[in-house]
């Protein structure tokens, strides 16, 4: 008997693969899709078509879906990739902040992709391969961090509404990734298993951000190229390429002060200056984060602990909160490195995903 219809995202990589065999195994209804969300060759980069849109990997979740016996289809939703994921990228540079486009892209385009499609296919469920958990708790869906805490992903979905994760499975959650690749050989995937991992955004397969900049916004150079490298006492010490090519807690930029390595510390727009400093001058003890969706709990109360993660490999630093209007303070036990505007904090209570919001100012 099945235990319901779910619509699975594939990839072709070995993650999505064995989520799909493992639905397929417990006894549900799969559809495989694989959602085309970019053109590697409209992106003029060098690198060639390698990554979870390219047509070999799209033949890959075909073929496994063909020999489960279980259907598959491409869902293009590039119109809605470029509009909203990439123009948004741009525009987070330009403002001088630093994005992280797989958060926006599971919180307002893939997931919305998948419940819409599922929901044309009369499906209860979707599923992707992410190394998350989401169980049901008060009333309340929560995402907590993966088994394997080498590869959690929970950082990237904090976005995700109730109505989205209600419906969310996670088959790979509760696994490490040397049993997935271990699944992979046991099932005749072999090759799979020894597949290399990409880690690049997808868009930008090269992984040069700054290249792909410059193709997307043209004479981008000409008008940022000459700013003023500065120091946080506004002493003048250099020129730079452009505030957009820089990100916070950067190094080797051209620029010295002296014997000890020199970083970005910050990051000016509207007056295209790049502050340098020294390693101690990353470190803060506070930031406001902004546009907060909550997971775990309806409300956030003044003086909440939390473990507070700055960026996807960051380790989480103790920290207490506090609502600040539609904002919430952050006021870490220890001093922080490398806190950027436009990236996300995630809060945590233990394993599980209290909420998290968008990095408003150091």
């Amino acid at each position: 008997m099945s235990k319901g219809k779910v619509l699975m995202a594939m990839s072709g990589g070995i993650d999505s693969t064995i989520a799909s065999l493992l639905l397929h195994e417990q006894g549900y209804e799969v559809i495989g899709i694989t959602m085309k969300t970019w053109d590697y060759e409209t992106s003029g980069g060098s690198k060639k078509e390698t990554g979870c849109c390219s047509l070999d990997s799209i033949n890959d979740a075909r073929q496994l879906a063909v020999d489960c016996g279980f259907p598959h289809m491409i869902l293009d939703i590039r119109e809605e990739f470029g509009d909203f994921i990439i123009d948004n990228f741009v525009d987070e540079y330009i403002a001088g902040r630093t994005p992280n486009p797989c958060i926006l892209c599971n919180t307002h385009i893939k997931w919305e992709a998948l419940l819409k499609r599922a929901d044309m296919l009369g499906c209860e469920f979707i599923a992707t391969g992410h190394y998350a958990q989401v169980r049901e708790e008060n009333g309340r869906y929560v995402v907590s961090k993966g088994m394997d805490e080498s590869k959690d992903q929970s950082y990237v979905l904090w976005g995700l509404s109730q109505s989205c994760l209600k419906r969310t499975i996670f088959p790979i959650g509760n696994y490490h990734k040397k049993d997935i690749k271990q699944m992979a050989i046991d099932r005749g995937y072999k090759e799979l298993a020894q597949k290399s991992e990409s880690y690049e955004i997808c868009f930008i397969p090269d992984n040069d951000y700054r290249g792909f900049l410059k193709r997307r916004v043209e004479g981008l150079e000409s008008k940022v190229k000459g700013g003023n490298f500065i120091t946080k006492d506004g002493l003048i010490v250099g020129t730079h390429d452009g505030y957009p090519f820089y990100t916070i807690g950067q190094r080797k930029i051209g620029v010295s002060l002296g014997k000890d390595p020199t970083y970005v510390i910050g990051i000016n727009a509207e007056e295209n200056t790049v502050m340098v400093g020294r390693k101690e001058d990353l470190k803060e003890l506070e930031m406001t984060v902004r546009n907060i969706n909550l997971i775990k709990y309806n409300n956030i109360t003044d003086g909440m602990r939390s473990i507070t993660k700055v960026r996807y490999k960051h380790q989480g630093e103790n920290a207490i909160l506090s609502n600040e209007g539609d904002n919430i303070k952050v006021l870490f036990q220890n001093k922080v490195e490398g806190i950027a505007p436009g990236q996300s904090a995630v809060f945590y209570e233990g394993n599980d995903v209290v909420g998290g919001g968008f990095i408003r100012k150091r």
